[in-house]
């Protein structure tokens, strides 16, 4: 099946958030060498942006290496790092063909120089690209970030700029990543886990969760489509009753 024979649905979800999870399983079931699960990972992302930016989807957030990452083998640390470098290299091109913007989220501190310092050039020189926003995670975790955002209110506080009383589930919300992109409307695990393992704990509050056993690196841009195809027939009431959502889609 080719992408063009599942027709994007009228309802898009603005937001896809993925953990791409599955690829030592994949490297071990193929007989694949030491951290090739992973080059494979690498390479099963460029179609799934090309079916997103051609569908029309606003933001794609993938969950590339988490706060708990850090404590894997230190060689496989070094080889998901450097193949974070290279994915960043190879998307530049697409990027700008696509007029793409890349963003990272996570805490840089822990990252080396070089990294950092790639991975900002390439925000900057992406800045003004509007017909999608990819977003990568790296040293990333939801409770660092909440935790990241209550420092920073904390840090007003005490300086008299802001009131305990003032803060409020919107004012914290400000400071998360992603403060200026939509909230995660689906978010899609591999690899047949079926939890969110800390990954944008504050942004999927109200997400659509969709879980599939496929391996990350088997993940076609066919299968996203079938699951966007599922969430436009979802309905979704954020704390309301069916009748008051049917109610205000007429209104419309």
């Amino acid at each position: 099946m080719s992408t063009s024979a599942v027709l994007a649905p009228a309802i898009l979800p603005r937001h896809i958030a993925i953990i791409m999870d599955g690829n030592n399983r994949y490297g071990k079931a193929n007989d694949l060498g030491h951290g090739q699960g992973h080059v494979a990972g690498k390479d099963a992302l460029d179609p799934i942006v090309d079916y997103c930016v051609n569908t029309g989807i606003e933001v794609l957030t993938v969950f590339a290496f988490s706060s708990e990452n850090w404590q894997r083998p230190p060689n496989e640390v070094a080889l998901l790092m450097q193949l974070l470098i290279s994915t960043i290299h190879e998307q530049m091109p697409r990027m700008n063909e696509y007029r793409i913007r890349l963003r990272f989220i996570g805490d840089r501190s822990q990252l080396s120089e070089s990294l950092q310092m790639l991975m900002a050039d390439a925000e900057e020189k992406t800045a003004d690209f509007d017909a999608m926003t990819l977003v990568i995670a790296i040293s990333y975790g939801g409770q660092w970030d909440i935790a990241n955002a209550a420092k920073q209110l904390a840090q007003q506080v005490q300086i008299g700029e802001l009131k305990a009383e003032d803060v409020s589930e919107e004012l914290l919300g400000n400071y998360v990543q992603l403060a200026d992109t939509p909230a995660v409307d689906m978010l899609v695990r591999t690899g047949g886990e079926y939890r969110i393992s800390n990954f944008l704990l504050w942004q999927s509050a109200y997400a659509e969760l969709f879980f599939t056993p496929t391996l990350w690196p088997n993940f076609a841009a066919e299968e996203l489509a079938l699951m966007i195809a599922e969430f436009a027939k979802r309905q979704r009431r954020f704390g309301k009753t069916s009748e008051q959502v049917v109610i205000e889609q007429q209104g419309h």
